[in-house]
């Protein structure tokens, strides 16, 4: 029986562009989509513990630095299943690894409402941090496996967009849930949303090769950059390189930024602004939305640079500049006399943290070849959930004792991303591509 396959992306580039393979498709956005109702569903997973702090401490009596080690005990895990989740995507593929986490993420965040001591509640966050550590290497390795690298940027913005979606959902349902059914119902109903999308990803999706409805001018489309056959790759020898040190000390110093908006904005609301649980929604959904907008806006200014004839490196490294320096007012946020003042510059700060997040996420498939992506991203995220778990214990240990004033907190803050992209220039001056060896590789 004869064999029919796929045509590889040599020559059939080539035909697509001229349009003899037909229109190309667009179900890798359909791909995206479920990407982007994922991460919607880990971070309304992640905050929910974050919109309740205020009321949890006061019930159950937690001090700054108890609430900080509940946190950051979700981080530590997060950070040690990043490892391991950016090798078994690689591995086995991100169909049955995403599926994996999700069901433990899912399972881990419903059994929150069963804690009744701290010890309880720092269990079920440490479960829930392994189960979401594979949220961020499976999305990046399929936009790596469905998307040419000048639309990576703007999927990349679009599914990480996902995270402000979950954030602004969050301060609308869980003060609702947790004041007609009490807080553990909270976490009852927000962890069974994970077994919904897992159903649609079981049933839609597959590898671009393998998909019926990934048709030969599509699959031309996203094998533009090169055909690369999928091989395993060892990440300790990946850190053998700059470009690798660039992703991982790039999200250090960042990522633990964003970790303290999810944590403790509700908590620096309550404590300068007097603003409870019933009252949190607007001005967090008023921060998160414009994180969304600068989610999309980061990831297509880049890719709309490099459609101008920008060479990849200025283009990301332009856009992100760009991001560093509107987050440098944030270190005024606890000045400001008016609530929606500080919410005006948190939330700028909040939409170019995204603006820069869609762009770091994407150097790593700049550098690396699509069979290495996975390894890479889980070796940066664990470097920037090890940095959030030392600045969430170091936030809690400020907060304890300097009476809960926020500005030594949000100075760090303002200048951690121009730091931070000073740090990535040096290391990879020019974003060069890495090609590893046979010796690199399992």
């Amino acid at each position: 029986m004869a064999v029919t396959t796929k045509p590889a992306a040599a020559g059939a580039t080539e035909l697509a562009a001229s349009g003899a393979l037909g229109p190309i498709g667009r179900y890798r956005w359909t791909i995206c989509a479920l990407l982007f109702f994922a991460t919607t569903i880990n971070y309304i997973d992640r905050q929910v513990l974050g919109i309740l702090g205020p009321t949890l401490s006061r019930d159950i009596g937690w001090n700054e630095q108890q609430f900080a080690n509940v946190v950051s005990w979700f981080t530590i895990s997060y950070a040690f299943g990043l490892l391991i989740a950016g090798r078994v995507m690689d591995r086995i593929g991100t169909r049955r690894g995403f599926a994996a986490s999700v069901v433990i993420w899912s399972l881990s965040a419903m059994s929150t409402a069963l804690a009744k001591t701290t010890a309880g509640f720092s269990a079920a966050r440490f479960a829930l941090g392994f189960g979401e550590s594979g949220n961020f290497p499976a999305s990046i390795k399929t936009v790596a496996e469905w998307f040419p690298s000048k639309e990576r940027a703007l999927a990349t913005g679009i599914f990480n967009a996902g995270s402000n979606v979950g954030a602004i959902i969050t301060p609308l349902l869980v003060p609702w849930i947790t004041i007609t059914w009490g807080w553990r119902a909270a976490f009852i109903a927000t962890g069974s949303l994970g077994f919904i999308w897992l159903a649609f990803w079981l049933a839609v999706y597959r590898p671009p090769r393998d998909h019926p409805k990934c048709g030969k001018a599509e699959l031309a489309h996203i094998c533009s950059d090169g055909d690369e056959s999928p091989r395993p790759v060892k990440w300790t020898r990946l850190l053998r390189h700059r470009q690798t040190w660039a992703f991982a000390i790039g999200k250090l110093m960042t990522d633990p930024i964003w970790w303290f908006y999810l944590y403790w904005l509700p908590k620096f609301l309550d404590t300068k602004f007097g603003i409870k649980l019933a009252n949190v929604a607007a001005p967090l959904i008023a921060i998160y939305l414009l994180a969304d907008v600068g989610s999309i806006f980061g990831g297509w200014l880049s890719g709309a640079l490099i459609k101008r004839g920008w060479n990849v490196n200025v283009s990301r490294k332009t856009t992100m500049l760009i991001a560093a320096l509107l987050i440098v007012p944030t270190i005024f946020a606890p000045y400001t006399p008016s609530m929606w003042t500080a919410v005006l510059i948190v939330g700028v700060a909040a939409a170019a943290h995204q603006w820069w997040s869609a762009n770091i996420f994407t150097l790593a498939s700049d550098m690396f070849p699509r069979y290495a992506v996975g390894s890479v991203v889980g070796i940066g995220g664990f470097t920037g959930a090890i940095g959030g778990f030392l600045f969430q214990r170091g936030t809690g240990w400020v907060l304890q004792h300097n009476g809960s004033n926020y500005t030594p907190v949000f100075l760090v803050c303002g200048f951690a991303y121009v730091s931070a992209l000073v740090v990535v220039h040096l290391l990879s001056p020019r974003l060069e591509r890495v090609e590893l060896t046979k010796g690199e590789l399992v």
